[in-house]
């Protein structure tokens, strides 16, 4: 049998982390899957590639996009725009376990959404999802019905 994978994309960068009294790079990749048009994924560590081994991170698209240009996201995940800086963009990221300032490259974030875009444009991500022949599989073979019906 064939496996066949979504196509996507993926862009290896590095992430400085924001210390107290220094910068800490962290090797990460950006990646992209079609068979999830909303999200984007960034998994980070020295084995960034194999996202098994690595601590990975989903953000929402839009939310990235967003964040290139001004302040965006609340919560668990923070994006903006450097003011002194035209190209840093800053990732703050809470967990339960803590939390983490990233500075990454304004530019590399904003070549690798255009790529993104290339592949499901924005608008266009709610037709990548097969939404009604899931919902038909789950109610034609999901189950029995709880209710007896």
């Amino acid at each position: 049998m064939i496996s066949r994978s979504a196509p996507g994309y993926s862009c290896p960068t590095t992430l400085h982390l924001v210390g107290p009294q220094s910068w800490t790079e962290v090797p990460a990749l950006l990646r992209y899957d079609v068979s999830d048009p909303f999200a984007v994924r960034i998994t980070f560590g020295e084995t960034a590639a194999d996202e098994e081994d690595g601590i990975s991170w989903l953000l929402g698209r839009e939310l990235l996009a967003a964040g290139l240009d001004r302040p965006a996201g609340d919560g668990d995940v923070r994006l903006w725009p450097s003011r002194t800086s035209g190209d840093v963009l800053y990732l703050h990221l809470r967990a339960p376990s803590g939390e983490a300032l990233f500075e990454v490259s304004r530019g590399t974030v904003a070549g690798f959404l255009q790529m993104t875009e290339n592949l499901v444009p924005v608008g266009d991500e709610s037709s990548m999802l097969a939404v009604d022949s899931e919902l038909a599989a789950l109610l034609s073979n999901g189950g029995a019905d709880p209710t007896g019906r």
